[in-house]
């Protein structure tokens, strides 16, 4: 759990940046933009988002699954081949999405935002020019982590990125807020996303074919092993035929997997913007903003332990396996609870950071928080699913989770606005947690549960939910209450943290402390 810790540490690092880029970004898009300009680009960019997702194609999962497992394998010549196989229809699609997105603007836009076609044209047009750019930058760094760093991620992806992003954003309000300004300002980081991504890439991969015996200049452009471990048996075409089946067997699933994962956290803004209008999409947006930034543990800690568990399975070490998964549980709920507590406690006040108007989304954050504890609870049960190879299962899972919020909403959503948004996604993120915790205990034996993370859970409720509760008894629902709340739940939970961290295997973070010592003595 030491290689974890490290990983994760890091990761955590770029997602509080990157989560608090986020949260800063929406607070000044609703603060600088009225309601009605807030959601034409909130809706304008969950396009966006979609496109880039559908042009992934579902490579960032199978990059990470094929190169931690040959590099566990022994098999590192594949690793390039494994990029390119996923790369190059990616790029494809990408520009395809993109010419799609700029050809059809003014007929997306009288769908999303009837009445304000002009602006949200505007957007789709010059947000299409950075679609492959991002597919690109995120392909690239996905075969980074499957070479076992994190670093590149963190640095072009959690940091530069959303920093570049808040910074334009914010010039962009101030000088000219219009909408060709703010889709500039919101793109262009991309680009330099893809550049940086790809500089790092070749570096790794050229350290790497160094460093393994018998390298040469010809593994950098053909894999001599065999895809089932044997080697100098048939010519290389069909060698790289039958990587290039194997690599999209695994992936084809995931392609649609990705796109309906991404459905549940952005189509639903979109379909709040068609059919209770962009003023109603931007409060929602906001009350979902919170979301985000519980999920910056999650974010960080499954990151890390991927290509790690992915190599375990490989190796069929189950044990280590759901050691991996349940400790990484523990740490998940550790970080993630005590925001979301907060979030049930006092979102009525939190919510007023938007602007006044926005608090009359507390319906939407208290529903969300609540299924996301039940989120949190199950782990990273998808990322399991996936690692073990049954990427169907998972995208059989997704169809039915989306298939499901999006049949509530458009039930849900003309009779209660916002609060039947929430309920579809909070249903959906219930299906996609717990169908496959039930389908990886029944068929591996796999399961978050035992003691670490129900100790993560008892302290994250006695100490935010309990204190929370009490503080807005007696202060009230207020900036005082909030503090005074938040000052004594600390108090409490960090030397309960070091009491319990031994069970919690905290003691990977002071394995993390030498690790940098050494590498430190060493440099």
């Amino acid at each position: 759990m030491g290689g974890v810790a490290r990983g994760s540490s890091a990761n955590l690092l770029g997602a509080v940046v990157m989560a608090a880029c986020t949260f800063a970004l929406t607070i000044v898009v609703t603060r600088g933009l009225s309601q009605q300009a807030a959601g034409i680009f909130f809706s304008a960019t969950s396009l966006f988002v979609l496109a880039t997702t559908v042009g992934q194609l579902g490579t960032n999962t199978g990059l990470v699954y094929f190169i931690s497992r040959v590099r566990a394998l022994g098999r590192p010549s594949a690793v390039a081949d494994y990029y390119r196989t996923a790369m190059r229809p990616v790029l494809a699609t990408a520009v395809v999405m993109a010419v799609a997105m700029y050809a059809f603007a003014y007929p997306l836009a009288a769908v999303v935002t009837p009445g304000h076609v002009e602006e949200t044209a505007s957007y789709l047009r010059i947000l299409a020019f950075f679609v492959p750019l991002a597919g690109s930058a995120n392909v690239t760094l996905a075969a980074t982590r499957g070479l076992g760093t994190m670093r590149p991620n963190v640095v072009v992806e959690q940091l530069v990125r959303p920093v570049l992003q808040l910074l334009l954003v914010v010039t962009a309000v101030i000088i000219l807020p219009s909408s060709g300004a703010l889709a500039w300002a919101w793109a262009s980081p991309y680009l330099s996303a893809a550049i940086l991504a790809a500089i790092w890439w070749r570096r790794l991969l050229r350290r790497m074919i160094r460093r393994s015996d018998g390298a040469s200049t010809a593994g950098l452009t053909k894999a001599s092993d065999e895809p089932n471990g044997a080697a100098g048996q048939g010519p290389a075409v069909p060698e790289e035929l039958s990587l290039s089946r194997e690599f999209w067997r695994f992936t084809a699933p995931r392609a649609l997997a990705s796109v309906g994962q991404m459905a549940m956290q952005r189509l639903d803004i979109i379909l709040v913007a068609a059919i209770a209008g962009p003023a109603e999409a931007a409060v929602y947006t906001a009350a979902t903003r919170f979301l985000v930034v519980g999920q910056m543990g999650n974010r960080a800690i499954s990151l890390a332990v991927q290509p790690r568990l992915g190599a375990a399975l490989a190796q069929s070490r189950l044990a280590d396996a759901n050691h991996y998964y349940r400790t990484s549980t523990a740490w998940l709920i550790t970080i993630a609870w005590p925001l979301y507590l907060v979030f049930i406690v006092f979102g009525s006040l939190l919510l007023t950071i938007f602007g006044t108007d926005y608090s009359t989304g507390v319906s939407v954050l208290l529903l969300l928080s609540l299924s996301m504890l039940l989120a949190t609870g199950c782990g990273m049960v998808d990322m399991v699913l996936n690692m073990a190879g049954r990427t169907s299962w998972n995208l059989y899972n997704v169809l039915l989770s989306v298939g499901v919020q999006l049949t509530l909403c458009v039930v849900l959503i003309p009779r209660m606005g916002i609060l039947g948004a929430a309920i579809a996604w909070a249903v959906a993120i219930a299906l996609s947690n717990l169908v496959p915790l039930a389908q990886i205990g029944l068929t591996m034996g796999l399961h978050p549960f035992g003691r670490a993370p129900l100790i993560a859970a008892a302290l994250s409720l006695v100490c935010f939910a309990g204190v929370g509760l009490a503080g807005r008894l007696v202060l009230g629902t207020t900036l005082t209450g909030l503090v005074v709340s938040l000052a004594v739940g600390v108090s409490l939970y960090l030397p309960a943290l070091w009491f319990f961290r031994r069970p919690l295997e905290l003691g990977a973070l002071r394995d993390l402390r030498a690790g940098k010592r050494r590498r430190a003595s060493v440099g």
